[in-house]
């Protein structure tokens, strides 16, 4: 049986680590052309170096995705080098800075929504018309536990993630008729890069991000991987507008 992802087109951002290079890498196996994208050149480059030693086919496209004219030349990169485009997972994101509410800097507020929110637009704005053009598709946004309840002392970052959360539903009611899905998925605690310099190398912290979640750890890239590459299937076909949380049951309570 041949695989659904078989040479289809996807761009993933943020793949040069953590979330989006496992989820780039799952593509890769399953078939995909893959379009790895990160600001980090060289780590960006290394992933699309282990997809291809594995026999899958990718390119690399460096961008900042809160700049528009990034976020055009990368789609535009896709088009050109693959000749179309079916699926995105918008993962690029920052942590920023944390801080209380009112000791969050504007820099810190303009740059954390600049790329977690902005960018996910901007990605959005280029990709889908070349997934109506293909006859349709599906879009991953990546969001965070912080869009759906409050994280002290990481206001710009919830409010972000937050923003994901009601732009993927307002995509996905506009393209509904058009067999274009936007679907988000909202990670927990999850061990990567990004969490470990969170903790800053205090292993009471990052024992704690373990315990945060009722199934006693944190999550692993390559399950979020998972999530994500679901919610692009046919098995999936019904479901757009989804907030996914992927979480370890952090929600639930």
């Amino acid at each position: 049986m041949v695989d659904q992802f078989q040479d289809k087109v996807v761009i993933v951002t943020g793949a040069s680590a953590g979330i989006g290079r496992a989820t780039a890498l799952a593509f890769a196996v399953r078939g995909a052309r893959v379009v790895v994208s990160d600001i980090n050149e060289e780590k960006g480059r290394q992933v699309v170096q282990e997809i291809v030693a594995n026999e899958g086919t990718a390119i690399f496209v460096k961008a900042d995705v809160s700049r528009e004219a990034d976020v055009q030349h990368l789609v535009e990169r896709a088009v050109e080098a693959f000749g179309g485009l079916h699926f995105a997972v918008n993962n690029a994101g920052i942590e920023g800075t944390p801080a209380p509410t009112g000791e969050c800097s504007a820099e810190n507020w303009a740059r954390t929504l600049a790329v977690n929110l902005t960018g996910v637009w901007l990605c959005m704005k280029y990709q889908l018309p070349h997934l109506l053009a293909a006859g349709g598709g599906a879009i991953i946004n990546v969001s965070s536990i912080a869009g759906l309840k409050g994280i002290a002392a990481m206001p710009a970052y919830t409010a972000s993630k937050h923003g994901v959360v009601g732009l993927t539903k307002t995509a996905a009611l506009d393209y509904a008729t058009q067999n274009v899905r936007v679907n988000a998925i909202c990670p927990a605690a999850i061990d990567t890069e990004m969490i470990q310099r969170f903790c800053g190398g205090d292993q009471q912290a990052m024992a704690g991000m373990h315990a945060m979640q009722p199934i006693g750890r944190m999550g692993t890239s390559e399950e979020v991987a998972d999530a994500a590459l679901f919610l692009c299937t046919d098995q999936a076909r019904f479901l757009t507008g989804v907030i996914l949380p992927v979480d370890g049951g952090v929600m639930a309570g």
